[in-house]
This record gives structure tokens, sequence and C-alpha cells, in this order.
């Protein structure tokens, strides 16, 4: 069995997060770079598939340059192998390039199993995983907090507004996980000396056939502003008549 797991790195979560006014995206030039939380869990859930059914795993980025790290991590956690699809002419790509651009990554490494994170914490778009399952034509099984992988099959649990949705769809497939999913193992340092002799290849568009995708439409942001400070909110003394304006202030915000 071979498995992909698609990461992707992003501004620390725990530290300040900027965006360039100029570009309208995340500022990765200053803020602390990470893998996203939500990829380890998803490195995780491949790397149980490794120890219990013997199954390759390979994880891959679209990134900048300083992607490599968060490759490095997960082959210090005990993937075999990692690509890094590296292009300039990616920046700033939109999910629909994206999506196109990961899908032929797929192709190229022809896995059974396609794992992500369900969405990442700074675009937050979480349609990924679905769009490329749709360009591969296989069926996804999106939103797991607990994942069982089989020879032929994966089945997981998604939590619902109603309970709890019990999942399966037969191989080849992609699914996404949530932080719900098992924390990741830490790479100790028997893993961190291996993995600086496991492969890690970089590729461009060109080497999947996409360079036609980066003429083709995408959107882009046409303008970016920062937050306005926080304002004080209307203070409501009681004199007696405080449930009344209370009431009238919800009513005037259409919160009641």
């Amino acid at each position: 069995m071979k498995i992909l797991v698609l990461i992707k790195q992003v501004p620390d979560t725990w530290g300040d997060r900027h965006l360039d006014l100029s570009t309208g995206r995340a500022d990765r030039a200053t803020d602390d770079q990470v893998i996203d939380e939500v990829g380890e869990r998803a490195v995780e859930a491949a790397l149980v598939a490794k120890d219990t059914l013997g199954a390759e795993v390979i994880v891959a980025t679209m990134g900048p340059s300083g992607a490599t790290d968060a490759l490095r991590k997960t082959l210090g956690m005990g993937a075999d192998s990692a690509i890094h699809l590296i292009d300039d002419a990616l920046a700033g790509s939109d999910l629909v390039r994206t999506a196109r651009m990961l899908h032929l990554l797929v192709e190229d490494c022809a896995p059974d199993l396609v794992i992500c994170g369900n969405e990442s914490t700074d675009g937050r778009g979480g349609m990924i995983p679905a769009m490329v399952a749709e360009l591969a034509g296989w069926p996804h099984a999106t939103s797991l907090q607990s994942i069982e992988i089989e020879s032929t099959a994966v089945r997981g649990i998604r939590a619902t507004d109603t309970g709890n949705a019990e999942l399966a769809c037969a191989l080849p497939a992609v699914v996404s996980v949530t932080e719900q999913a098992p924390e990741p193992r830490f790479p100790n340092f028997r893993g961190i000396m291996k993995a600086k002799k496991k492969p890690l290849r970089q590729i461009t568009a060109g080497d999947l056939g996409g360079s036609g995708l980066l003429a083709g439409p995408v959107s882009v942001i046409v303008s970016a502003a920062e937050r306005p400070p926080r304002t004080a909110g209307t203070k409501i003394v009681d004199e007696g008549n405080a449930g009344r304006e209370l009431a009238e202030y919800l009513i005037g915000a259409r919160l009641i």
C-alpha cells in the first residue's frame, strides 16, 4: 500500500500572524512558519498504517523554499520519502489552481490513499481534499475525527450536529482528518538522523505537466486592510430599567 499525505506549511498559530497588505497574502517572510497541526495528524494516521500494514508513506507539499523544513520534520516522524512542489509561478494560487496542481501530483505518485488535513489554519478554505478527489474521480471521506485504514478500504467517524456518522469507502480514495484525530508522534533523535538520508524530491509545475495551468484564470485579492482596533461596548447601568434597555439594545442589533 502506498499512502500520500498532503501537508502545508503555515504561519505559527500560537504567534502573531500578519497580512502583507500589498498582496493580501499571509506574510511568510517575517512570521514563524510551521507544519499545520492538522496536517501532522494526517501524517500520524498514515504512520499508523505503516506500522500495522507496512504501508509506504510519502509526504508532499506545495509551497516556497522554506516548506522543506516541514517535510524534513515528517521524515523524522517516520515518513519514507517527501516531495516538494516548488515553483515561483505558483505563488498566490487559489483553491482551484492548488487542487489541480495537487491532482497532478497525485497522478504522478499513483497512491492507494491520499490523506489531508480538513483545512489549513491560514486559508481555511476546507475544500482541497474534496476538489482533489473530484478531479481524480475517487470517493472521499472528509472531516474524520478517527480513521481506520484497511488493505482495500478506509473507515472513519465524522462528528455532525446530530451525532456521529460512520463512513467507509473503497480504495483508492481521499480522506481528510480534523484536529480531533489522534495527536502526532514526536520525531526522536534516531528518526531525525535517519531523515537526513531519506529522499526529498523537488519538482516544478512543468515536471508534472502543469505549465498550462499557470496561464489559466485565477482569483486574486484586490484589497486588504488591517482589522480596526476593538472599541468599547455599550455599557448599561442598572437604575431600575436595565432589563428594558438591554432588550431594546438586542432588538436594535437584531439579536432577538
